[in-house]
């Protein structure tokens, strides 16, 4: 296996921005002298926070987060080409050009006061993840769960990262209000593995624990096993619900890898560098399962694929998580609590 340039990043491409018109590229002893870049984090002066959307294969319509990029560097990552959007590129830059929303819960709280918030369910991670290491210090995501508290207004959290747990307390009080669900991003078993795909996130060993945390506290839980490389993972599906189960999940749910855009430059650059012998084959399946191609764009096909495989994938996956009881209907998150402070105040 070749060696990783940047130990400890998914990517080490620098993939052209389809938005620019200009393009650096340097020359191969330049390159190979440059040193592993360090993270930076940028101020994001944005004046809103909650964004929508109407696509059919999302169970959300609004979310927010108060990150853009991701340091997990996780090379598979749909939401890479988010970042060219800010003049950045979907490789090594988005793992380490994030942009900070530092007054997210400042904006949290005036969008949910406004009289034209419809309580809803947000969902959180819905591009990058909300607990990635930086929140460790920041601690961005928290203050925005404290305003979701004080509205008692529901979200959802997707996460690969542990640090999940540190809150438990306000997770505890959101759950008695039936305002919180998480669900743990579970992609392998395979320490090694997960070490190169997800460089930066919790260990799967940590996130399991996580899960048993969680569900120990009364929060409710389940696990995403996504995406599904098939000729990577796939074969791990059958064990991962049984661990998930057995940490306390109560649901689960998958998607299929999609390379989008320059995700597919990115992850067939990291098969290049830690499993070349695979390549071929695992890009042939994922075509397999793609109509003949690499991504799939279109609506109800995107997150689980097209053709005989995809429904083998399926089939398997539903089989298992019934026998693991992990394929029930989940109760649904609700907005009755829901209160604005002025409505507090007007009792007075």
């Amino acid at each position: 296996m070749n060696s990783d340039p940047f130990h400890g990043r998914g990517s080490s491409l620098s993939p052209t921005n389809r938005f620019e018109k200009l393009a650096v590229e340097l020359d191969a002893e330049f390159a190979a002298e440059a040193s592993a870049p360090a993270t930076q984090f940028l101020v994001d002066h944005s004046q809103s926070l909650i964004t929508t959307n109407d696509s059919p294969d999302i169970p959300f319509r609004s979310s927010f987060n108060a990150y853009r990029g991701c340091e997990h560097g996780c090379a598979y990552c749909y939401a890479r080409p988010f970042h060219e959007y800010l003049g950045f590129n979907s490789g090594i830059d988005f793992e380490t050009r994030i942009l900070v929303k530092t007054q997210a819960h400042t904006l949290l709280r005036r969008e949910l006061t406004h009289e034209k918030w419809d309580p809803q369910v947000l969902a959180m991670s819905g591009v990058t993840d909300c607990y990635q290491p930086v929140e460790r210090k920041l601690e961005l995501t928290r203050r925005c769960l404290e305003v979701l508290l004080e509205f008692r207004n529901p979200v959802g959290i997707v996460t690969k990262n542990a640090l999940v747990t540190r809150d438990l307390d306000l997770l505890k009080a959101l759950a008695a209000f039936r305002c919180i669900r998480v669900f743990m991003s579970l992609t392998t078993l395979d320490r090694e593995l997960a070490r190169k795909l997800e460089p930066r996130a919790s260990m799967p060993t940590a996130r399991l624990e996580a899960v048993q945390q969680l569900a120990a506290a009364g929060v409710p839980v389940g696990v995403m096993v996504a995406p599904i490389i098939p000729g990577l993972n796939d074969h791990e599906i059958p064990a991962l619900l049984e661990a998930a189960a057995e940490a306390g999940a109560d649901h689960a749910g998958y998607t299929l890898l999609r390379l989008p855009y320059a995700v597919k430059d990115v992850f067939s650059d990291w098969l290049d560098r830690h499993y070349p012998g695979h390549k071929e084959k695992i890009l042939s399946r994922i075509r397999d399962l793609r109509g003949g191609k690499l991504n799939d764009p279109q609506f109800r096909n995107r997150m689980h694929g097209t053709g005989f495989g995809s429904e083998q994938i399926g089939q398997i996956f539903e089989k298992c998580a019934a026998r693991q009881g992990l394929n029930g209907p989940m109760a649904p998150l609700s907005t009755e609590h829901f209160r604005r402070p002025r409505e507090q105040l007007s009792l007075f």
